[in-house]
């Protein structure tokens, strides 16, 4: 039986969601891949075991995560049942739902009938009774936003979350959003968007300076930029990378000569802060003051470790910063 690490908490540091009471650790684990159907249930028992011991403490899931759809969850669900309930109340767990789950027309978007279904069989693949926080997944452009905000309602008041989070928002969207959940008395804390430093999409459509307006906090996926910022790539693609095993979400196309030459430099910058790559670019996000939490994807306990010494400097200079915006930013 795992017994966490008693020292757990005494080097993480913990940021406040926005306003609210809720706080999450400055890196959280996403399980958008490895772990599904085919990843190793030995390796996902190390990963968990090495964010808990760290103060990790939230874990980010979604209903189609996998593959097979729902296999993340129910992978975590074992191992919740197996190590980690008696520390339940200690952790932050996450779900969401908005694309694609299952066939037919209520199995994707907004809908209440799809967002109340799709949350109940999450919660029965990860043996729970609630989850922490449940976003809707990404806008929807059919829906009314009043009926998908009042599915959020329903779902906080059966008991079944306890916050709710908007994810894949703009910052019109996010705004006419947020007032209906306001009216309503949804405890809205957080919005999970895609950013890094080669993507800056948030600062592009608003939802970082109306996340920041609203006082909601920013919890970041892709910081990575899907493995770009993760230096494997600086000298060829290997043969265990994501391109050669799931090119779906990074494509060769991708490397082109100009990325690259941008990447590299800043690794350049990364060795003069005494950083591996994928630190700085995670060091940077949790600079920002709008940022609560950057989610991290691993396949090894060591990128984790890794990861983790992101905490030791998240202060940049004017020149560093002025830097990474002219060699980062695309």
């Amino acid at each position: 039986m795992y017994k966490a690490d008693e020292k757990r908490y005494d080097t993480m540091e913990y940021r406040r969601c926005g306003a609210s009471g809720l706080k999450l650790p400055a890196l959280s684990l996403g399980l958008w891949h490895n772990f599904g159907d085919t990843g190793d249930y030995s390796n996902m028992e190390a990963m968990c075991f090495t964010c808990f011991d760290n103060g990790i403490t939230h874990f980010d899931l979604a209903n189609n995560y996998g593959p097979e759809y729902g296999s993340a969850e129910r992978n975590f669900g074992r191992l919740m049942k197996d190590h980690f309930m008696p520390y339940r109340d200690e952790m932050i767990i996450s779900t969401k739902a908005g694309y694609d789950m299952w066939p037919g027309p209520y199995g994707n978007w907004g809908s209440r009938k799809y967002l109340i279904a799709s949350l109940d069989q999450s919660l029965k693949r990860m043996g729970l009774d609630y989850v922490d926080i449940f976003y809707h997944h990404r806008m929807d452009p059919e829906t009314p936003l009043e009926e998908t905000m009042g599915a959020l309602k329903s779902i906080v008041d059966s008991g079944k979350a306890l916050y709710v989070g908007l994810s894949n928002y703009d910052g019109d969207t996010l705004l006419r959003a947020s007032a209906i959940l306001d009216e309503l008395g949804v405890p809205f804390v957080i919005n999970q968007n895609r950013y890094s430093i080669l993507d800056r999409t948030v600062e592009k459509n608003g939802l970082k300076q109306t996340g920041m307006k609203l006082k909601k906090g920013l919890i970041c996926f892709s910081p990575l930029a899907q493995g770009l910022l993760s230096g494997k790539y600086l000298n060829g693609i290997p043969e265990d990378s994501r391109i050669k095993t799931d090119g779906r979400f990074l494509n060769e196309s991708k490397l082109d000569p100009v990325t690259m030459d941008r990447v590299r430099a800043l690794g350049e910058l990364a060795k003069r802060r005494g950083q591996s790559l994928p630190a700085m670019a995670l060091a940077w996000l949790l600079h920002q003051e709008a940022v609560t939490s950057v989610l991290i994807g691993a396949s090894k306990p060591s990128q984790i470790l890794d990861n983790l010494t992101a905490l030791e400097n998240t202060e940049f200079t004017e020149e560093e910063l002025r830097e990474i915006d002219g060699s980062g930013s695309i």
